[in-house]
């Protein structure tokens, strides 16, 4: 199997050759082969002795075979065993410690770990740190135990790289969401987003700084905390006002746009004359009826159906038309009728309101109010003066 790279079997320490003073020490501490005992050495005289003398019985004279056959075979001398000599401590350094360990669990490791479990065990077997080449050997044994290391720590990388970005990517988001908070949050709550300037839109009636003084309590809240209950009762004194929309301007602006509430004419109430609107608010109590204000008659008062449809009739008129209007009444919601000068309009119901207008409004082109008595738009495609 081809070593990974990086893992090279480190250079190993190269012994110094022996001079003749350690040969000499090295030959005199090797023991030499004991003496032969008594014994074995006369058992080797007496089979040179037999191997030497000539067989003097003639072959095939009677003797037993068996016995021939013991007096001829020759005994082989015992050799004495060699004894062992004294280990040299070079020796065992030869095989590593572990080696076979090594070799059987190579098939087991991942791959380059066989080759890292090798130089390891070949770094322990080296000779101890007192002996030629020992410091060389600790320090093979330190880099292997290093390179050991590296390449586990490079196989837990590869393996945990997908979970790695996705904790990355996840706490990016989360930080990414958490600033955009903080930073709202400091934004629309710090002073500088503090209410400082209110400016009124779409006022006539109502005078603007009227409406911006009812403002001045909320001054220096921030423009976040300005809610609607705070704004609505800063509008309640202020009846003329129909309708009105908010607009916060950072950073510390408020745009008010109010529509002011039309006038539809003057209804006669217990408490004298007032001026209503569409919906049958008061705006106003006059004394006598304002100049291009019809003074309406309905039964039944602003709640009554009659009083809706004089309104809706009055809102549609243009407003050259709606100038020269002095009167409305009607007494049910189909039969409105209006007063233009000395004439008499016939306008029917409220339906259609538009096109009557239209309608009216050239016939007073062609024939003032002088000139005839009766304008009958209650069918607006076939009208009628007279």
């Amino acid at each position: 199997m081809k070593r990974p790279q990086g893992f090279e079997r480190p250079a190993q320490p190269r012994q110094a050759a022996p001079d003749a003073a350690q040969r000499k020490a090295q030959a005199d501490a090797r023991p030499t082969a004991p003496p032969a005992s008594n014994e074995s050495a006369a058992r080797r005289r007496r089979a040179d002795g037999a191997s030497r003398r000539p067989s003097t019985a003639a072959p095939g004279a009677g003797s037993d075979p068996a016995s021939a056959s013991a007096r001829t075979e020759r005994i082989e001398p015992l050799r004495a065993q060699r004894p062992l000599r004294a280990s040299d401590p070079h020796e065992d350094s030869e095989r590593p410690v572990g080696a076979d360990t090594a070799a059987g669990t190579a098939g087991a490791d991942p791959i380059g770990a066989a080759s890292v479990g090798a130089e390891t065990a070949r770094a322990t077997s080296a000779p101890p740190s007192g002996t030629p080449g020992g410091w060389a050997a600790r320090r093979a044994l330190a880099k292997a135990t290093r390179a050991r290391r590296r390449y586990e720590r490079a196989e837990v990388r590869r393996f945990t790289v997908r979970s790695r970005r996705r904790r990355l990517a996840w706490g990016v988001s989360l930080g990414a969401v958490g600033l955009l908070v903080v930073a709202v949050l400091i934004g629309a709550y710090s002073p500088i987003m503090a209410l400082r300037d209110v400016r009124v839109e779409g006022a006539s009636r109502v005078q603007a700084a009227d409406v911006a003084a009812a403002f001045e309590p909320m001054l220096g809240t921030p423009l976040a905390l300005v809610d609607r209950a705070s704004v609505q009762e800063a509008m309640s004194g202020f009846p003329l006002i129909e309708t009105y929309q908010t607009e916060a301007v950072p950073p510390g602006t408020l745009v008010v746009r109010i529509v002011e509430r039309t006038p539809v004419g003057v209804i006669e109430t217990d408490d004298g004359l007032a001026l209503v609107d569409a919906a049958g608010v008061v705006m106003d109590r006059p004394e006598s009826r304002p100049e291009g204000q019809p003074l309406i008659t309905v039964d039944g008062g602003v709640s009554g159906d009659g009083f809706r449809a004089v309104a809706s009739v009055v809102r549609a008129l243009p407003a050259d038309v709606r100038a020269q209007v002095t009167a409305a009444s009607a007494e049910t919601a189909d039969d409105v009728t209006l007063q233009v000068g000395d004439a008499k309009v016939v306008w029917g119901s409220a339906e259609e309101s538009g096109l009557k207008a239209d309608v009216l409004a050239a016939l007073l082109a062609a024939a003032p109010p002088g000139s005839v008595s009766l304008y009958d738009v209650s069918a607006p495609t076939s009208p009628v003066t007279m």
